[in-house]
């Protein structure tokens, strides 16, 4: 079997982390994450993990080092890891589909789900510690930010588009449908 190579991709708390998850979990693939990068140095340096940090420090080392940055750091683990499937997780702008494209096996998914959907989910979760005491308000102003809005542009180039806006069957499903069309390919 031919290497299948998932990146994911999708608005704030759209569902990447379960897709993810998910294909680990049922397929036994490899996960990558943009943001490990930066949650590593949050770490190191004794910052709070927060989501206004981590958009800071992408910004930061994107402009210092170039946008598509995080995505060589991506590129070159893949080619360092001989697993048959891979999740890339955070996909967020056109020069990361520019590096990552042209490797063999790669597929964008697209996880798609409405703003008020995803709104709940973020504060049910609690993944960064200022995600439970968040405001529809603060949370519609961050999708503003500079690392947010580029996301939508990458629904066009997607090779896939997930609906999460059901139930976890339903996501389950059009996963597995996509894999296994992937597997025969």
């Amino acid at each position: 079997m031919a290497k299948i190579i998932i990146g994911i991709s999708g608005r704030i708390a759209s569902g990447k982390d379960t897709v993810a998850n998910y294909i680990i979990e049922k397929y036994g693939a490899k996960q990558f994450k943009f943001s490990k990068v930066l949650r590593d140095i949050l770490q190191r340096i004794y910052q709070e993990v927060s989501r206004d940090n981590l958009q800071k420090l992408s910004l930061l080392l994107r402009q210092m080092f170039g946008d598509d940055m995080l995505a060589k750091v991506v590129y070159n683990d893949i080619l360092n890891t001989k697993e048959d499937i891979i999740v890339i997780d955070g996909v967020r702008r056109l020069p990361d589909i520019e590096i990552l494209r042209p490797i063999e096996g790669f597929k964008l998914f697209f996880i798609d789900a409405a703003i008020g959907t995803r709104y709940e989910r973020i504060i049910q979760r609690s993944e960064n510690i200022d995600d439970r005491n968040k405001t529809f308000e603060t949370f519609k102003k961050e999708e503003e930010a500079e690392t947010e809005i580029y996301i939508d542009g990458l629904k066009n180039v997607s090779d896939y588009v997930i609906d999460n806006n059901s139930n976890i069957d339903d996501l389950h499903k059009q996963i597995d449908n996509i894999i296994l069309n992937l597997k025969n390919s």
